[in-house]
């Protein structure tokens, strides 16, 4: 597991704000100006506003330089990566060039309240995180194959959150977008067609749907209504030609009738673009709900292969994230994606043995200490 935060050990007169790193000695004199560099050698160039170095590197920055020391766990960073530091005196990696998992948290604030919540909401005023994305978007390379934006819920601040899309598409034009979002902000029709009009060419909303229950939907994300709104979301954005994806997060209450709702998918909503199946993440308000939502995925695998099949049979788009490969079945593989990020992935000491240890998509690291399966076992050779 990465860390992407953490306290600098040391600083000369940095100011607080958004720097992209560098590690390119020859860059031009008018960008070093507004980057870092990122110390990997005792060759270091002039010119750059400070410079940044582990540990075992910061002996080779000369005396009367602006540097920060960070701790070796960081080692990591590369050219291109975009880091932000705090007036708290702290700092975080938000973007990392060469990952496949780059999202920006829009918002920690939510009008659901779902049990299984890995970013519990706060009632607080977080507009200043819009202000940090506006910030770092000019600083992605363009060719960055995808950019995500998660919340709380992105869709609460509105046009001011249509904004950034904006500008992602401006300053990343070949880069696709995925939201996520509970859908139901797309129930007002002036707001889906503004947000059509942004008009990218890869653009997908990925929306929660837990049930073809109402009751038992609302009950999930703890929202009276919440189905009805979301599904008149859904419809909204595709009848616009929006991409939409299905998201459902498998547990104890979603897969009471988790055939039930593929079926409905089926004859409802057909036109959906994707459908992923995930596994449950240990953190936020799970922990807290354990016992009324974990089961071990051993337990539903069959479920799980018979829901596949349903929306196989549709023709649909389908993927199973956040499982390990020995607790599905055969039959699910092509279906199955290594979709844990690189940051929070693990893997159990056990596994090291495995025969299919590189297509398997491990654990959340947050959750081993607190649930896994009784199930795990490595494959042979």
């Amino acid at each position: 597991m990465l860390k992407l935060s953490g306290k600098p050990k040391s600083s000369y007169q940095v100011d607080s704000g958004i720097y992209q790193v560098s590690t390119d000695k020859n860059l031009p004199e008018v960008l070093k100006k507004s980057r870092c560099y990122f110390v990997e050698n005792e060759e270091i160039p002039e010119g750059y506003n400070f410079y940044l170095a582990t540990d075992e590197k910061k002996s080779f920055i000369p005396d009367g330089k602006r540097f920060v020391e960070i701790p070796n766990d960081f080692s990591y960073i590369k050219n291109n990566d975009i880091i932000r530091f705090y007036e708290n005196d702290s700092f975080g990696v938000i973007f990392r060039a060469d990952s496949n998992h780059n999202s920006f948290l829009v918002t920690e604030q939510c009008n659901h309240y779902c049990l299984m919540c890995s970013q519990p909401p706060r009632k607080v005023d977080d507009k200043y995180l819009l202000d940090e994305i506006r910030q770092a978007i000019p600083l992605i390379p363009r060719d960055t194959k995808e950019i995500g934006f998660t919340g709380g819920e992105p869709t609460l601040f509105g046009d001011d959150f249509l904004d950034i899309l904006r500008l992602t598409k401006n300053y990343l034009p070949e880069t696709s977008i995925h939201i996520l979002s509970n859908g139901r902000a797309f129930v007002d029709h002036q707001f889906v067609k503004n947000y059509a009009s942004i008009n990218h060419h890869d653009m997908m909303v990925g929306i929660p749907l837990y049930s073809d229950d109402p009751k038992l939907h609302d009950y999930i994300v703890q929202a009276q209504g919440a189905f009805d709104e979301t599904i008149l979301g859904i419809l909204n954005l595709k009848k616009l030609n929006q991409k939409v994806e299905i998201r459902i997060v498998l547990h104890k209450q979603s897969i009471k009738r988790l055939k039930e709702l593929c079926e409905y998918i089926v004859r409802n909503l057909l036109f959906v673009d994707h459908v992923a199946l995930m596994g449950l993440e240990m953190m936020g308000f799970t922990r807290g709900n354990l016992e009324e939502l974990w089961i071990d995925p051993y337990e539903y695998k069959d479920l799980l292969s018979d829901s596949v099949g349903i929306l196989e049979n549709a023709r649909m788009n389908i993927s199973i994230y956040n499982h390990q490969l020995c607790l599905v079945n055969q039959d699910v593989y092509p279906n199955y994606r290594k979709s844990i990020s690189d940051w929070k992935n693990e893997y159990e000491d056990e596994c090291e043995k495995c025969s299919k240890l590189q297509e398997c998509g491990g654990f959340f690291s947050s959750g081993l200490k607190y649930k896994k399966s009784e199930y795990i076992q490595p494959f042979s050779s």
